[in-house]
């Protein structure tokens, strides 16, 4: 009998807006750019991708190629998809 094993996804087990954030928040500390872009991609899959978009004032088919492995979204669209996933950027000195 052989195993069936599926690839795992992050986003099926991000439920909660806590979820959410606790995970952006790890990607931003310990991550790259591109990891954060990606975590992003991750965080509005989770939270629902069309509905991210309408929040966000972008198409759905935007929102999918500025989160694209490939893509290189403007700060403007980074900062509109984290409002849209009900966030905010700040800047904290240490």
């Amino acid at each position: 009998m052989s195993i069936k094993t599926k690839p795992f996804d992050v986003a099926e087990h991000l439920e909660t807006d806590d979820d959410i954030w606790e995970f952006l928040a790890e990607v931003l500390e310990t991550g790259t750019t591109s990891d954060f872009l990606h975590a992003l991609n991750t965080a509005a899959r989770a939270k629902g991708m069309t509905e991210v978009a309408r929040q966000a004032g972008v198409t759905r088919a935007s929102l999918y190629k500025s989160l694209s492995a490939d893509g290189n979204p403007r700060f403007e669209t980074i900062h509109k998809i984290v409002e849209a996933l009900g966030g905010h950027l700040s800047v904290v000195g240490q």
